[in-house]
């Protein structure tokens, strides 16, 4: 098999990890929604990195194009955005992924609890999401952010704001950008205590 059908085949597996990762997120918030009578997320975003953007990375790492460094550095060719209301939310939807038997935990960064040096913020699960091929069972690995609405606002301005600089970001805008996203932060806390009281009168009623 010529190196340009690997990479084919292997973006297709990509495929199917995306379809069984968001079937099984799905399901998993369908239940917690069940059980629990409330919906801890607002949307979810799914996508497969393009192929430009796959090269970009391997040039990154001064790495050939081929399918086996593909595999071996590029772990986000899968991700799935999951977009919660409150801060509290994110770490229900930490909680359920962590315990699923269906998808295997490889890394997780707390980047809420500690964030980068930038102000970003959100929590990656690095997982190994099964595909059922017609001999055997492979693993894809995938990355799942899961953030609050407010990060995620932040987070998206960020990343315009990186690509306006084609070398670095001045100190004068990062110091901003992360004053910026402690307002964020603090803006979290408030709204998950609002939260917290509404939910008292909820229970009164």
């Amino acid at each position: 098999m010529n190196e340009e059908k690997k990479i084919a085949e292997y973006m297709e597996k990509c495929q199917y990890a995306k379809q069984m990762l968001e079937t099984q997120i799905d399901v998993m918030i369908k239940d917690f929604t069940f059980h629990r009578g409330y919906n801890p997320v607002e949307h979810i975003k799914g996508r497969i990195k393009s192929i430009e953007s796959i090269k970009e990375k391997l040039e990154k790492y001064n790495r050939d194009w081929n399918a086996n460094n593909i595999i071996k550095h590029v772990k986000d060719i899968v991700g799935i955005r999951i977009i919660c209301s409150f801060l509290s939310d994110v770490y229900d939807i930490v909680y359920i992924l962590t315990h699923s038997k269906n998808i295997i935990i490889k890394e997780r960064e707390d980047y809420i609890r500690e964030p980068k040096d930038t102000g970003y913020m959100s929590y990656h699960l690095q997982v190994l999401v099964p595909i059922y091929l017609q001999e055997h069972v492979e693993y894809i690995e995938c990355e799942i952010q899961i953030r609050t609405m407010a990060m995620d606002f932040w987070a998206a301005l960020d990343h315009k704001m990186a690509y306006k600089f084609p070398i670095e970001i001045p100190n004068e805008i990062k110091n901003k950008m992360y004053e910026y996203a402690k307002t964020i932060q603090e803006l979290d806390k408030k709204m998950m205590d609002l939260n917290k009281v509404v939910q008292k009168y909820r229970q009164n009623l």
